[in-house]
């Protein structure tokens, strides 16, 4: 203790260190939390719409409603994804201050998110995660006594994807590509630590597991060299044309668009509804983060064609609502249903490969991050073998998705949240 107090620098590396290490460990467990709470609330809808098949119709507008009204009235900092907040939150000069990583945005973040798929949301956890990260790495921070900076809410958000996923170095992928505009070597080493321990606490919990299952098929290079560049054009066209449809919406970028969002919670509610339907229509495949489908035909299981459209229009009217949840899962999950669907365009080649090709692609377009989009895919499907493939359709796909859409998605989404002035209130 004398030591401390005649070596203030080292006192407060050590604080810095142990608020890394603690805020690490909480951000695990919260993501394994999270997860849990979100299975159980998509496995309950399920269950329920399983004994009353047309309750959706009535139950999933009025929830998304509800959800819109309490998020633009009491919480408008949790609206959406969870990543464009972290984003803009690192660069304010003292991000402590900012409710867009304060705790109590967190929690009803989580609690919105899960409500959101207990009523059948095409919507994830993982852009969430990444917010209820950066929160809590604040919050330890805040309660050590350590000077903040972007790097302690870079690193919290990275944790969260790492957590999410089990993959650490999509993670620290995912810091460089989206959240940090300048990466330095400072950076590098807290973010790096970070993500490392919070993803430890998840593999140490809940196991060595691969997200979507392990993929048995590798696609022969002579196939890749005409399959590639077809898939990852289809998939950064359709990846583009989602983020600019929704940037378009979010953003009120035509005099029809700001009239069709003039009433909020209504526009809510009928988005609701559009989900409800798609849900109903296809047997409740389109509900939820669309994990079940993805991993079957990652494993090489067939799904009906239509899965890749109906999951698309269910999670672009789910994102489209302004309701908390993320987007990462569900355009995983369309991704590969888009191998799917172009499939059979290639007799003899594995589908698992042609799905992970296109989830890689759609992905990226979505995104337009090609590094974490290919370790992220990587990581969860254990295609190690399959690198430079996805490395080729990732840059093929972030290009074609640059012409289509030339504002990055989170960029875009972000904006919002970097003005002053509060949202409109509900109407």
């Amino acid at each position: 203790m004398i030591l401390f107090s005649r070596n203030p620098i080292l006192a407060e590396t050590l604080r810095r260190r142990a608020a890394s290490l603690v805020g690490a460990v909480l951000i695990g467990l919260a993501a394994l939390g999270f997860a849990a709470a979100a299975d159980l609330a998509q496995s309950g809808f399920a269950r329920a719409i399983a004994a009353f098949p047309l309750a959706a119709l009535l139950v999933t507008p009025l929830g998304f409603a509800l959800l819109a009204f309490l998020t633009l009235r009491y919480l408008p900092e949790a609206r959406g994804s969870g990543i464009p907040q972290v984003m803009v939150a690192a660069t304010l000069p003292e991000p402590e201050r900012s409710p867009l990583v304060a705790l109590s945005t967190a929690a009803a973040k989580l609690v919105l998110t899960v409500a959101g798929l207990a009523l059948g949301a095409s919507s994830g956890r993982e852009g969430p995660t990444v917010q209820v990260g950066a929160a809590l790495m604040v919050a330890v921070h805040r309660a050590f006594r350590v000077p903040l900076s972007a790097a302690v809410v870079i690193a919290g958000g990275a944790a969260g994807v790492s957590a999410a996923f089990n993959t650490p170095l999509a993670g620290i992928a995912f810091a460089i590509e989206e959240l940090a505009a300048a990466y330095e070597q400072r950076l590098a080493l807290l973010v790096m630590a970070t993500v490392m321990i919070g993803g430890l606490v998840s593999l140490g919990i809940a196991g060595d597991y691969l997200y979507f299952g392990s993929i048995g098929d590798a696609l022969p290079l002579r196939q890749a060299l005409y399959l590639v560049p077809v898939v990852a054009v289809i998939g950064g066209l359709a990846g583009g044309g989602f983020s600019r449809a929704l940037l378009l919406v979010l953003g009120g970028g035509s005099a029809l668009v700001r009239r069709v969002r003039s009433r909020p919670l209504l526009f809510a509610a009928g988005c609701g509804l559009l989900v409800a339907a798609i849900g109903v229509a296809t047997g409740g495949l389109t509900w939820g983060t669309g994990y079940e489908p993805a991993k079957a035909l990652i494993e090489g299981e067939a799904q009906p064609l239509w899965f890749a459209p109906a999951k698309l229009l269910a999670g672009f009217a789910t994102a489209a609502s302004g309701i908390p949840g993320g987007i990462f899962a569900p355009s995983l999950s369309i991704g590969a249903g888009l191998g799917g669907l172009v499939a059979p365009l290639f007799p003899g080649s594995p589908l698992g490969a042609v799905a992970l090709i296109a989830m890689t692609a759609y992905f990226v377009g979505v995104v337009r991050a090609p590094l974490t989009g290919v370790i992220i895919i990587m990581e969860m499907t254990g295609s190690r073998q399959m690198v430079l493939i996805l490395i080729a359709t990732a840059l093929i796909a972030e290009g074609v998705a640059a012409l289509v859409c030339p504002e990055r998605l989170y960029h875009g989404l972000a904006r919002p949240f970097r003005r002053t002035d509060p949202p409109a209130a509900p109407g």
